[in-house]
């Protein structure tokens, strides 16, 4: 009964008639359905994650895997979730969250509003409380929001709310849903630098557009332009565009890593590609006090075939 009033109150506040309303998910978790014109889209509190998009006319663009847990506490596995204020493990404690802590707590829903056009933003916060301090000594304060339409934007402000400078990483972790990962292929990143994080992090050079073969944890830095998955199975194409972001991470667990996760079915890994934008490693954002950053991200699928092998590099 506490549930069901949590989520009565939760439409009383925000819900949009015949737009936006708020429902028990999976695992009992409130998550926001949204349906324009435009697109459709789920988000969940848990994590503010967004774990659905589909553009009209457009096959679900984001992939969520079957064997993901749906509980307090812990991630889901697929969707955009947000890494912060470190990225994979924490580097001086191993017994900390990977990713961070934000993406396995429940977000503060402020508002969902529809824009101009065929659009709805939801907007969430998040901050620091005895919990985090746990991990991490610093005051901050998290603004989120997403805005659902032809397009998925997405703008994560994060500010020092403390008295101490402070440095930190973040990441929108998204999981893209693909045909078939071995025939796809990501632009946009030729003569990058980066991090192979499966190679003892050596620093290397890409060349040309990158086809994934084997388990893949690359880390471009200085990468502040648009990328896009080249998607021959399902015909689409994938953008990625950027501001205020210098990292691209490119991941996917391929057989091997799949094998040892309890949250990814066997073969699921053919069907995502990680494709993420973010500030880590030399990247990380510093702030004083009362300062803030605002990163953001903006999705975009195109449906005609692309036969030029030629990287772009354009910025929103």
């Amino acid at each position: 009964m506490a549930n069901d009033a949590k989520i009565a109150a939760f439409n009383g506040r925000c819900a949009i008639s015949g737009v936006a309303k708020i429902e028990f998910g999976n695992g009992g978790l409130p998550r926001i359905q949204i349906e324009t014109a435009a697109a459709t889209a789920e988000i969940y509190l848990h994590g503010a994650q967004v774990t659905g998009w589909k553009p009209a006319g457009a096959d679900e663009v984001l992939f969520v895997s079957e064997k993901s847990h749906w509980e307090a506490g812990r991630a889901i596995r697929g969707g955009i979730p947000v890494c912060f204020p470190w990225f994979r493990g924490k580097s001086d404690n191993p017994k900390a969250p990977a990713h961070g802590f934000v993406r396995t707590k429940e977000w503060h829903l402020e508002s969902i509003t529809e824009v101009s056009g065929e659009s709805v933003c939801v907007y969430f916060s998040t901050g620091s409380d005895e919990a985090t301090r746990k991990w991490w000594p610093f005051d901050f304060r998290l603004e989120y929001r997403i805005t659902v339409g032809a397009r998925l934007k997405a703008e994560l402000r994060m500010k020092n709310t403390g008295v101490a400078a402070l440095r930190f990483e973040e990441a929108l972790h998204t999981y893209f849903n693909v045909g078939d990962v071995e025939k796809a292929e990501v632009r946009g990143l030729d003569g990058v630098a980066y991090f192979d994080n499966r190679d003892g992090n050596r620093r290397k050079i890409q060349t040309g557009a990158l086809r994934l073969s084997a388990q893949t944890d690359n880390a471009f830095v200085g990468a502040s332009g648009s990328v896009e998955i080249v998607d021959g199975v399902l015909g689409r194409r994938l953008k990625t565009a950027k501001r205020n972001s210098n990292s691209t991470i490119v991941w996917n667990p391929w057989s091997d890593g799949a094998s040892s996760l309890t949250d990814f079915g066997a073969d699921e890994w053919r069907r995502m590609l990680c494709v993420e934008g973010g500030n880590i490693l030399d990247s990380a954002v510093s702030l004083q006090p009362e300062e803030s950053h605002t990163m953001n991200i903006e999705i975009s699928v195109a449906t005609e075939t692309v036969h030029s092998c030629e990287s772009f590099r354009d910025a929103i």
